[in-house]
């Protein structure tokens, strides 16, 4: 209670769950909180009024990464008790390992500045404060230059002074220029070695000490004498040439000309699916499978068949409701329209006939489609592709001299291409990642690996100043090696068209690098194995029909920050492979989004703010507009950059933007794809309302690809639509890093199912719902894929006659609730069930009886169906098993498994086989029924002489 009011004394706000600074919850014996200066959130675990352990989580999935000793807690504002002035001050210094080495300049780096600098903290302090009661002194956040000094006593410093001392005197030197010459590099490491001298090489990752050890190793693998490889990072190499023996310390980073800069790695979620029902409140209509649509109406406490239980009110046509419980979640959908705002045309009615009528139709509807998407999937399955060879040491030594760090999502996706270019099964993956994630380095590492087999790649841009950039990108990657680039577009003359055409025939072509001029019928390729598309969604339907056809014959792989909702789906459901890019490159900051009306001061306030930094202005609106900002600007340099300009003028108008020479680009939505100018980072959209959700989206990739922050400013008139308010304020809200997928996702809900499915299924997904449609549509997907055969049994019914749910005392947030439920019912593995308890036990504390026994239920209702069980009912101590009829389990394994348990067994029924097992102990009566139903079907600890007990879920019980 003293740490709650401590925190909301300090200004942090209370939340259900912790996502963002400056909040902190309460579940329990936990405290979750996220301080203003920390790396990220910290969950504080207590056993009454002490506290049990301080562990970091990550705030994507609220899973404990690591336990630490301590925190340190910053205020959100000062406006605490003046009491308070005593607590124990800030002891960052406490932390640092005993054999650190400070290293300071000057003889005396605590004196006279430090004592000014403190000085000044505390007036400026007492100033701001003079009104408020002031409760936390500088004592509390800053050290005084005396404590300083006596906690950096403690650990070792290095003094480096002006005047000469004693005998050590280093003479570093910078090391040798390589410039990527591998070459240059073996011959420096022999030399290196002859004389008797160490080289430390160091690299970021372990992978990239794997890739740079194939390039200097010998054929036997072995390093050059005096060569060593380690995991570090340093600003810049140097050599001591004095000392002995000699030294040489290099970085990858300068061996590959890259840009290095140090920053604290970050954790991200892979893939997420689509999780809507966790979303519901009171009122939110839902489709039950069985029974259609009706509206939800909260949880509530119910009691069936003995047991308590929680479980969804739903009301339906005529004032009727449907209590389901929480354990048939999966039988639950929620109802998305096709358009924001839309609602369904009325309830259904429990068991009624027109659910089952519209059911049976759409699911016939589904088939008709699904055959058709899977015939294209079942081509590629069946034709052989074409296996690449493992990578070369060209392929290694072209991906270490990438200049920035790969991402750890960029690394994955990298793999998941190569794994399935080396297959024999034809590639159609789908990358999705934000503007300037690293998708085109991907896609250059693919293209560079085709071409090393003899195959030619064609790049398909929707822009032209997109494929200028690809060529311009491709080609200084890839100078090093022999490979023809060459671009197929409209700024290209008739003479160059015919001299690419003529390479692509004959084979003198490795990388074409065009619009969809590529897909026209005069485009012959001499061995073509690998098409990358850029922005699927920029294509027309021809277009798209002809991709198809190549689908079927060559690798594909696609490019997208924000794809469509038919790309996207196809790659959820598994027709299209997918990778997710979500991890930001180094120093990427989120790009501040605002909605406002049109204001000259405003406008020139936000340019004239960029360019006073010696920044560039992306000002997206008709020509027309090019005065006006002229005369708003007038010391700016403006020029004007749109699609429907010739090529020669068009080029030379980006090309001085590019340079530099130019201080606001007015343009057209031409810049939506490729443009890549890091030195940009304000951007103006007049009438955003225009504009698609995706687009805008791309749109404002354009800005905010460096370290700085970028600023986005969406102008928009009084009286604007609905639907486009409700996009820009889904624009204005996913500001965060790696919201492209979130963003398509929402979009996948927003822009409906007519833009998914075509007008001829539209129909049937507004009426039963989105999220039901899509959940159909899997179904469908899934049981065309497989081969036919038995299908699996039902879960069997269990009962527990004490009850079974989680406590709002324990899971206090609906929401959260639901999603756990959700997640419950979902399960297919026994593993499942031991994660997620873990995870309960680690997010909300100690899980209660209640809570243990809805884990039991689930990991009951697993086993019973593997062993062939009906029903399971749990009454304190006991359990009865009723097995299917058709099932003839080995009850004489039940003996030898459960011997020396302690275990009443009792035979009720032979056929079907009806038993109950007593043990005595509710809680050791879940594991005890678990290993009783292995024993009988044979399976895990049902061998005989297996008496050991089985785990259940470790953090839990």
């Amino acid at each position: 209670d003293a740490l709650i009011a401590a925190l909301d004394e300090r200004g942090f706000e209370r939340a259900p769950m912790v996502e963002e600074a400056g909040r902190y919850a309460v579940r329990g014996g936990l405290i979750d909180l996220f301080s203003f200066g920390a790396a990220g959130p910290a969950r504080v675990e207590f056993m009454g009024d002490e506290v049990e352990s301080v562990r970091l989580f990550d705030i994507l999935d609220q899973r404990s990464t690591e336990t630490v000793e301590r925190i340190d807690v910053l205020p959100v504002r000062f406006d605490g008790r003046a009491e308070e002035a005593g607590r124990t001050p800030c002891t960052i210094l406490d932390r640092l390992p005993v054999d650190t080495i400070l290293v300071r300049a000057g003889t005396d780096p605590w004196g006279e500045g430090a004592r000014r600098l403190w000085s000044r903290a505390e007036t400026r302090y007492r100033r701001a404060l003079r009104d408020h009661n002031p409760a936390t002194p500088p004592g509390t956040l800053l050290l005084t230059p005396g404590a300083l000094a006596e906690r950096v006593a403690r650990h070792g410093c290095l003094t480096f002074v002006e005047e000469h001392v004693g005998d050590l005197v280093l003479q570093a030197r910078r090391p040798p220029v390589f410039e990527r010459d591998m070459k240059r590099l073996r011959s420096f490491l022999a030399d290196a070695g002859a004389s008797g001298a160490d080289t430390f090489i160091l690299c970021d990752n372990d992978g990239q000490a794997r890739r740079l050890e194939d390039l200097v190793a010998d054929r036997r693998g072995r390093l050059p004498r005096g060569c060593h490889l380690v995991v570090g990072a340093l600003a810049s190499g140097f050599r001591v040439e004095d000392a002995r023996p000699p030294a040489n310390v290099l970085t990858d980073h300068e061996i590959f000309s890259r840009d290095r800069k140090l920053r604290r790695g970050r954790r991200f979620r892979g893939a997420a699916a689509l999780e809507s029902l966790a979303q519901l409140s009171p009122g939110d209509h839902i489709v039950h499978m069985e029974h259609g649509i009706g509206r939800f109406r909260g949880l509530e406490r119910v009691v069936i068949g003995g047991e308590s239980i929680e479980a969804l009110v739903v009301e339906y046509d005529a004032g009727e409701v449907l209590r389901v419980p929480v354990h048939r979640l999966d039988q639950v959908e929620r109802w998305v329209g096709a358009h924001p705002g839309d609602t369904p045309a009325r309830l259904h009615r429990i068991g009624g006939k027109r659910w089952k009528t519209l059911r049976r139709r759409t699911e016939s509807a589904i088939r008709r489609m699904t055959a058709e998407l899977l015939e294209l999937y079942a081509a590629r399955r069946s034709r052989p592709g074409h296996a690449f060879p493992a990578d070369t040491r060209w392929q290694r030594a072209m991906e270490s001299a990438f200049l920035y760090e790969d991402t750890p999502d960029q690394r994955a996706a990298v793999e998941d291409v190569k794994r399935d270019m080396e297959s024999p099964r034809i590639m159609d993956r789908l990358v999705c990642g934000d503007a300037g994630y690293g998708k085109t380095e991907v896609a250059i590492r693919a293209a560079f690996k085709a071409v090393q087999d003899g195959r030619q790649v064609a790049v398909l841009a929707p822009t032209t100043v997109l494929v200028a950039q690809h060529v311009k990108t491709f080609g200084d990657r890839l100078a090093d090696y022999p490979v023809v680039v060459a671009s197929l577009s409209r700024f290209d003359g008739a003479a160059e068209r015919r001299e690419v055409l003529a390479g692509l025939r004959d084979g003198t072509v490795d990388i074409v690098i065009g619009t969809h001029r590529l897909l026209s019928g005069d485009v012959v390729f001499h061995d073509l194995g690998l098409v990358v598309i850029d922005e699927e969604q920029r294509l027309g339907v021809r277009q798209k029909e002809k991709l198809k056809r190549l689908r079927t014959t060559v690798d594909v792989l696609t490019l997208s920050a924000t794809p469509i909702p038919r790309t996207l789906y196809l790659s959820l459901s598994g027709i299209r492979d997918l990778s997710l890019i979500r991890t930001p490159p180094r120093d990427r900051m989120a790009v501040m989004t605002h909605v406002i009306g049109w204001s000259d001061h405003l406008i020139a306030e936000a340019c004239r703010r960029e360019l006073d930094r010696g920044g560039q202005v992306f000002f997206l609106h008709n020509r027309t507009a090019a005065a006006r900002v002229r005369s708003l600007l007038p010391e700016a340099r403006v020029d004007i950059a749109h699609g429907q300009m010739g090529g020669a003028p068009l080029d030379r108008a980006m090309g001085r933007f590019v340079d530099g020479g130019t201080d606001v680009l007015v343009c057209s939505s031409i810049i939506e794809n490729g443009l890549d100018v890091a030195n940009a980072n304000t951007l103006i959209v007049t009438r955003a309302d225009r504009f698609g959700l995706s687009q805008l989206y791309q749109i404002r990739g354009r800005v905010g690809r460096w370290d700085r922050r970028a600023y986005c400013y969406l102008v928009v008139p009084e009286a604007i639509t609905p639907d486009a308010e409700k996009r820009l304020r889904v624009l204005e809200h996913y500001t965060e890093l790696g919201s492209g997928y979130r963003i398509a996702m929402r979009d996948l809900e927003v822009r409906g199912a007519g833009n998914l499915l075509g007008e001829d299924q539209s129909g049937f997904a507004h009426a039963v719902g989105l999220d039901t449609y899509m959940r159909m549509m899997e179904e469908a997907v899934k049981r065309m894929r497989e081969a036919p055969g038995r299908e699996p049994f039902p879960l069997p019914e269990v009962a527990m006659e004490a009850g079974a749910y989680l406590p709002d005392a324990f899971v206090a947030d609906p929401h959260q609730k639901l999603h756990l439920y959700r997640r419950l019912s979902g399960v297919s593995d026994r593993r499942d069930v031991a994660r997620l308890g873990e995870e309960i036990a680690d997010r909300f504390g100690r899980p209660p009886p209640e809570a243990r026994r809805l884990l039991d239920k689930a990991l009951l209702g697993l086993a019973g169906r593997d062993a062939g069980v009906d029903r399971i009912l749990v009454r304190g101590g006991r359990a009865r098993l009723t097995f299917r009829p058709d099932e003839v389990p080995r009850v004489s394994a039940l003996e030898d498994a459960l011997r020396g348990e302690g275990v009443r067994i009792d035979v009720r029924r032979v056929a079907p086989l009806s038993l109950i097992l007593e043990c005595g102990s509710e809680e050791r009566l879940a594991g005890v029924v678990v290993r009783a139903m292995d024993a009988l079907r044979g399976g895990p600890g049902g061998r005989r002489g297996d008496r050991r007990p089985q785990p259940v879920y470790n953090a839990v019980s």
